[in-house]
């Protein structure tokens, strides 16, 4: 019996990834890092690219709540109550309650005022824990990103307006650049992308949106020294007007409005921004057509 020509391409192309894949495998290698390195973003190929390879070591995480699971199961054949447990481990209700529901339950030796506070103790520690966990996650994924490279910002920045800034309609041509945000990081990265589109800062007008009732002349200051432009690149302040019926949420010292900024004679550029980001759309649909065949 004879393959057809195809049929054995096929399976040599895919030995042949496997033997790469199962080699940076014994190198050490993560399955993200082996796809990133083939290009093989199949979750089912990739599995069967490495079948038989043990992950390394470093992958393998401890289970840490196994340790606190023994340790809530002593407390409670010692007669401690859920809220001890949780105040004294940090870890929540609903897992102290999972480990030990098949454990007697204790008599209750405490007033509801002390149990109360026992309770409150234990939600400020997991309060805690969880702050530390959110902090440490956003710190490793801070550090991760390293430097951009030109065409990384390119990338962004094209992403970026396409998401907050102004486009043009069929039914209403504007082919104008006006980028608007109130996250001074969101203003900080579009001029820095205008500067690698090499937008001299002299074409640059800016506007000032806020609430009449914020304080307008702290918050003009604010962005004005954000930008580093001075008061001839600014369009007179639009202020919003109080609605008496509402209770406004946005106050405080951080709250400085929204600033517009306008890219004068962009018409080339904005038709540049709008080529992009088709491309990128189309260069993702043919990505996900590839791995869907």
């Amino acid at each position: 019996m004879t393959h057809s020509p195809g049929k054995s391409s096929r399976y040599e192309d895919f030995e042949t990834l496997r033997k790469r894949a199962v080699a940076l495998r014994r190198e050490g290698y993560s399955l993200r890092q082996i796809r990133d390195e083939l290009r093989v973003f199949n979750n089912d190929i990739l599995n069967r690219l490495v079948k038989g390879e043990p992950p390394p070591e470093w992958t393998k995480r401890p289970n840490a709540k196994d340790d606190l699971r023994e340790r809530a199961r002593e407390l409670r054949l010692k007669g401690w109550t859920y809220d001890r447990i949780q105040a004294a481990l940090g870890c929540s209700r609903s897992s102290v309650s999972l480990w030990v529901r098949d454990l007697p339950r204790p008599e209750r030796k405490r007033s509801r005022e002390e149990a109360s506070a026992i309770a409150r103790k234990g939600w400020e520690a997991t309060l805690r824990v969880r702050e530390e966990e959110r902090q440490h996650t956003k710190g490793a994924a801070k550090r991760a990103i390293g430097d951009l490279t030109p065409r990384e910002l390119f990338l962004v920045g094209v992403g970026l307006y396409w998401s907050e800034g102004a486009k043009d309609k069929p039914y209403d041509r504007r082919e104008n650049v006006t980028f608007v945000n109130s996250d001074p990081g969101m203003i900080r990265v579009f001029l820095a992308w205008l500067d690698l589109m090499e937008v001299e800062r002299e074409r640059l007008r800016y506007t000032v949106m806020i609430h009449e009732n914020a304080d307008v002349p702290g918050a003009e200051q604010y962005w004005a020294a954000l930008v580093g432009a001075g008061p001839s690149s600014f369009n007179k302040t639009t202020l919003k007007k109080h609605n008496p019926k509402t209770v406004r949420k946005n106050t405080g010292e951080n709250y400085r409005g929204c600033l517009v900024i306008k890219v004068l004679k962009g018409a080339d550029l904005y038709r540049r921004i709008e080529g992009s980001w088709y491309g990128i759309v189309e260069s993702v649909l043919k990505a996900d057509q590839s791995n869907r065949t």
